[in-house]
């Protein structure tokens, strides 16, 4: 019988010292699961027990016993994944060594190794994806929905044209009773009586200047009138309006002061003239009225309806006549965060805070607040904005911005939130109202990665008289 050739090309004579007993088996061709292809490979193949995809459960895919209709599912996404071919388990009932033991998108603690710091976070959430593992959203910022401090205040009184409350930047608040005007200082809650305008005056306005030096005081007969507030003195007084003058706004050394006879005056501490200019535009009493912080531009709200919009350079005409309330515009206030940004507030007829760009006029949002706005103030420290409420609820709100969500609704007072003042810190205000109390509430953060001085020691939860 002829001998079998072998399959390598040796030199000569080197057949017989070099014999190879290969097994037939060895060489013969590797075939898979198709019978029409024959593959030959020299291609190396892991041992896939040793890649620890044992963490990755795949083979705690549903079978019929445990999950019936799951098992047409389970098939086809091995294949997918493994293979055509593939199946969960073999004929004869073991794993098949093609497919892990592990569910390959469920990952689980490798028990064999020693612990991290992450291990106790991955566990927590077994059988979820890792991708859907995140950090716990923020808790929202709580504000108090009670007063921390009450202070009874006679002959408040509850007129929605006047402004009798103001908190200066060296922490006194200035508050006017009939005829009277009281000083109390938030830092040792002593309470020091200012003036008396007699029997036949009445306070209607109140207004300190930004160092919080001096006071600003607006008559029932017209007349402004600037105190000194450490010393006590008067230190002079200026006429020009027919009747009373119930809302003043500070600009450096000028101050603008709104009556009922329609009219702006601008009074010059620097020159003795009781006043050095007039604006005139509003058709009925002006009960609005805001500098902006960079001095350049004054709002004013009327009994019209109107807003009117001043420059510093243009004194005979408004710059913008704003005409979409509805009511009456007390509430002013100029954002400090964003050039040009305004928020105003009508009446009862309105109910809605609008929001201007200034720069050319136009309305930028508005909203709804379901009662008489009667004030607004902006955050100093955190871009939201607090409003004060009449007719019909009486609330107080503090508003996102630009989101317009609401932070949060406080309630307390009984009759129309007329009156609102903010901390020199922007954290705490104050509400005054008819009900002849003024109510001090936490509504603002901090300064951010800082903690503000403030002396409290004259603070306490107690009711207490201002006068």
């Amino acid at each position: 019988m002829e001998s079998r050739k072998t399959r390598l090309n040796l030199p000569a004579g080197m057949e017989t010292s070099l014999r190879l007993d290969t097994p037939a088996a060895a060489l013969s061709p590797v075939k898979t699961s198709s019978p029409s292809k024959t593959t030959y490979s020299d291609r190396f193949i892991p041992c896939r027990s040793s890649s620890r995809l044992q963490n990755f459960a795949l083979g705690e895919m549903a079978s019929p016993a445990k999950e019936g209709g799951n098992e047409v599912y389970s098939r086809l996404l091995m294949a997918e994944l493994l293979g055509q071919d593939a199946t969960p388990n073999s004929p004869s009932g073991q794993p098949n060594p093609i497919s892990p033991n592990k569910n390959l998108f469920r990952f689980k603690t490798d028990h064999s190794t020693p612990s991290s710091l992450f291990s106790g976070a991955a566990s927590a959430s077994e059988g979820c994806a890792l991708g859907e593992v995140s950090t716990p959203p923020k808790a929202p910022r709580k504000i108090p929905k009670t007063p921390h401090k009450v202070l009874d205040a006679p002959s408040l009184q509850d007129d929605f044209y006047l402004n009798l409350v103001d908190w200066s930047s060296q922490n006194t608040l200035a508050v006017g009773l009939s005829s009277c005007v009281y000083l109390w200082s938030a830092s040792t809650s002593k309470v020091t009586k200012l003036c008396n305008l007699g029997p036949r005056d009445s306070v209607c306005g109140v207004q300190w200047t930004r160092e919080g030096s001096y006071l600003a005081i607006g008559t029932s007969l017209g007349e402004v009138q600037i105190w000194d507030g450490a010393r006590g003195k008067r230190i002079r007084s200026m006429r020009g309006h027919q009747t009373r003058a119930g809302v003043l706004a500070w600009s450096s050394c000028v101050l603008s002061s709104g009556s009922r006879d329609k009219n702006i005056l601008q009074h010059d501490l620097r020159v003795s003239s009781d006043y050095v200019s007039k604006f005139v535009g509003h058709r009925s009493e002006v009960c609005g009225l805001k500098w902006s912080h960079d001095d350049r531009e004054l709002a004013s709200g009327g009994n019209d309806n109107q807003l009117l919009i001043w420059s510093q350079h243009s004194q005979q005409q408004p710059v913008h006549r704003l005409s979409e309330h509805t009511a009456a515009v007390k509430a002013i206030a100029w954002s400090p965060h964003r050039h040009g940004l305004l928020a105003s507030g009508g009446g009862t007829a309105d109910r809605c805070i609008r929001f201007w760009n200034t720069k050319n006029g136009t309305q930028l949002n508005s909203v709804d607040t379901g009662s008489q706005v009667c004030n607004l103030a902006w955050g100093k420290n955190v871009n939201e904005l607090v409003s004060t409420h009449g007719y019909s609820q009486n609330q107080i709100m503090v508003w996102k911005y630009p989101s317009l969500a609401k932070v949060a609704t406080l309630t307390g007072h009984t009759l129309r939130v007329l009156y609102l003042a903010v901390s020199p810190d922007g954290q705490t205000i104050v509400t005054g109202a008819g009900d002849e109390t003024l109510r001090f509430w936490n509504v603002f953060p901090s300064i951010k990665g800082g903690t503000p001085v403030r002396d409290m020691t004259g603070w306490s939860l107690g009711r207490t008289h201002i006068r």
